[in-house]
């Protein structure tokens, strides 16, 4: 896809125009709050779907966008920089984080869609960070379908389909919301039978390969359930990548090593488990042949 060269130096007058308030640094980059400000993208008329994350897609490269949800736990860094837009009458509509950039340059990438007459500007930053300390996950006291399955559409009175990925389903009742996705023709995962006979060098090698795929089924687990609800959790959806959020939630070694040396595959490796401070439970699970489980259990 053809970069867009964000006439970023439409800039400083588009930018100032719409995210106040903005200054000068020593450097030269224009700055809010402790985020340097990258450019703008501006559009006469309301961006349409396509357009919008084609602007995206031209600054984020390969990374994903992540939707920033208002209800869920406040980055600093972040909040530096809307504070001021939330306050003012210039409110953002949506506001998205990259935190995969190609290249050298690892700092997260902040997009902001704001209002500007009959158009709109996309504003993009760049954070020093994603500094919010580590909180317990939780999950929110109102869950309304029609807001955590904004991207869905109800087939009957507890199921919905995505619109976009018909593989991928949400089921619903007053004490469980659990969405699966399947992908066809996927091989299956095959345990080793001889794993528990194996040198401990040889097992290093199988557990370090099962590590790395589940690490990846987990990210598209992410992608697929986390990524296309709402406000379901507090967490943001970049917090769920973190090892400091959550390391100790996630199938530990000695668990993967364990199941290996039975030699069984079983009928789900339970990748996350959470017990949130009120009771309730998260667990994401793939049976590694395609299907892959989130399942939120509230008290009753």
């Amino acid at each position: 896809m053809r970069k867009i060269s964000f006439l970023i130096i439409l800039l400083a007058a588009a930018v100032m125009s719409v995210a106040a308030p903005v200054k000068a640094s020593k450097s030269g980059w224009l700055t809010a709050g402790s985020a340097s400000v990258l450019g703008a993208v501006e559009s006469r008329s309301l961006f349409d779907g396509d357009r919008l994350f084609a602007v995206l897609d031209s600054v984020g490269g390969s990374g994903t966008w992540m939707e920033w949800d208002v209800n869920g736990v406040k980055d600093p860094s972040v909040m530096d920089v809307l504070n001021p837009l939330l306050k003012s009458s210039n409110k953002p509509k949506m506001v998205w984080i990259l935190t995969e950039r190609d290249g050298e340059n690892r700092k997260p990438l902040m997009a902001v869609l704001l209002p500007k007459g009959a158009g709109e500007t996309i504003v993009f930053y760049e954070l020093k960070d994603l500094d919010a300390k580590p909180v317990d996950l939780a999950i929110n006291g109102v869950l309304d379908p029609l807001v955590v399955l904004r991207d869905y559409r109800q087939v009957n009175d507890n199921e919905f389909v995505h619109r976009d990925q018909p593989n991928l389903k949400a089921y619903v009742t007053r004490n469980t919301i659990r969405l699966s996705y399947e992908k066809k023709g996927e091989n299956p995962l095959i345990l080793d039978p001889e794993f528990s006979k194996k040198n401990m060098v040889e097992k290093r090698v199988i557990l370090r390969d099962f590590d790395d795929y589940f690490k990846y089924e987990y990210s598209l687990m992410l992608r697929a359930f986390v990524q296309s609800t709402r406000s379901i959790f507090n967490w943001q959806a970049w917090h769920w990548y973190m090892p400091s959020w959550n390391g100790k939630f996630m199938m530990k070694q000695d668990e993967l090593e364990a199941i290996l040396s039975r030699g069984i595959t079983p009928e789900f490796f339970v990748l996350f488990r959470a017990t949130t401070p009120k009771g309730e439970s998260v667990e994401l699970r793939t049976n590694g042949s395609g299907l892959s489980i989130l399942e939120i259990k509230t008290k009753k």
